[in-house]
């Protein structure tokens, strides 16, 4: 692919019907973005049955339950994802999925044959996750919403552990292999990082874009955005901060009931997002300053040339009162009005007559 990757995050933004999770895919196809991104997960594997819903959780969806019961209400069967694999392949569309346990890791791999995993902010600490997501050998795109540096460079060490194929775990020894150069050059061809924000909508304060300079120079890796905020301009601003990849959430209906749907765009404002997105990254252009092949034929139009202020005979002195500056730009640069002072004209010219 050509340019920023974007990824139109549908997650669980289905409610949990394969109906509905097919419109979406339709959505993104119509919205012209490289990939479709869902969530794989088996609730049971995922959470507690008395772990609490986030604060957003709550709001967004106006009830408070346990994590457990919103999330087996918006789960999809292993059934659903090879189903949704395969119409995506139909609509000549990425899929993606984000597992959240062990064994939707060894499904979407093994079975739906994903060579890119995305790993969500919450699964950056999860060391046994990560380090089996990277035994695969598949490229991984790693969200850091909440992280530190710190964390970041720990789930970066696990990766390359994993990638190297190496089968004694330790902490130590994890930590140890990050500091040689094979950890570095697996990690540099096969982990795109996300800067992001965990927080749904994310407050526009809160986003710090010029995170992603830090991060580029910290880790020595490409880096998008995976965003939260309302509306479209964040996305777009971060393709001009040099964004990779880009991922937004989106819906069929914002009015739905569910934990995402608020902080998500709707197909028209997916299709739109793309659609700026494209011209940024067209006006970004080469990274040297230099007149464009458009704007060359302008010169003589706005630039401007010597001209004779009043009429000047052959054998008169250029001087401050004869001599000014007009357009076309044709003639002699002003770069030499001051040099042309005293010079003897060498032939007539007329008022507003470019001097040669």
């Amino acid at each position: 692919m050509k340019g920023t990757i974007i990824i139109a995050e549908a997650g669980v933004n289905h409610n949990g019907s394969l109906n509905l999770a097919f419109q979406l895919v339709d959505a993104a196809v119509e919205a012209g973005v490289d990939a479709v991104k869902f969530q794989t997960f088996r609730t049971e594997h995922l959470v507690t049955k008395s772990a609490q819903q986030a604060e957003y959780q709550k709001k967004n969806m106006g009830q408070s339950s346990s994590q457990y019961e919103m999330l087996k209400k918006l789960e999809l069967s292993y059934e659903d994802f090879r189903k949704l694999k395969q119409y995506c392949d139909e609509k000549h569309i990425m899929f993606l999925s984000t597992p959240f346990d062990l064994e939707s890791v060894d499904f979407l791999i093994q079975e739906l044959k994903l060579n890119i995993i995305k790993i969500p902010s919450g699964e950056i600490t999860n060391a046994p996750y990560l380090y089996k997501i990277a035994s695969y050998g598949v490229d991984v795109i790693l969200s850091t919403g909440m992280a530190t540096k710190e964390e970041i460079h720990h789930a970066l060490a696990f990766l390359a552990y994993g990638f190297a194929g190496k089968m004694d775990v330790s902490f130590a020894a994890v930590k140890h292999f990050y500091q040689t150069d094979e950890a570095k050059m697996l990690l540099g061809g096969k982990v795109i990082l996300l800067h992001c924000t965990t927080e749904y909508p994310t407050p526009y304060e809160d986003v710090h874009l010029n995170a992603m300079d830090d991060m580029r120079e910290e880790f020595h890796l490409p880096v998008g955005l995976s965003d939260h905020t309302e509306g479209i301009v964040i996305p777009i601003a971060a393709v001009a901060k040099g964004a990779t990849i880009v991922e937004k959430h989106f819906t069929l209906d914002k009015t739905l009931p569910g934990p995402d749907h608020k902080a998500s765009l709707n197909p028209n404002e997916l299709k739109e997002m793309v659609q700026f997105i494209r011209i940024v990254e067209t006006a970004l252009g080469a990274k040297r300053k230099q007149p464009t092949r458009t704007e060359v034929k302008n010169k003589g139009v706005a630039r401007k040339s010597l001209v004779a202020a009043q009429a000047i005979r052959k054998g008169e002195k250029f001087t401050f009162n004869n001599l000014t500056v007009k357009r076309p730009g044709t003639g002699i640069e002003p770069y030499y009005y001051w040099d042309y002072i005293n010079k003897i004209a060498k032939r007539d010219y007329e008022e507003d007559e470019v001097i040669e």
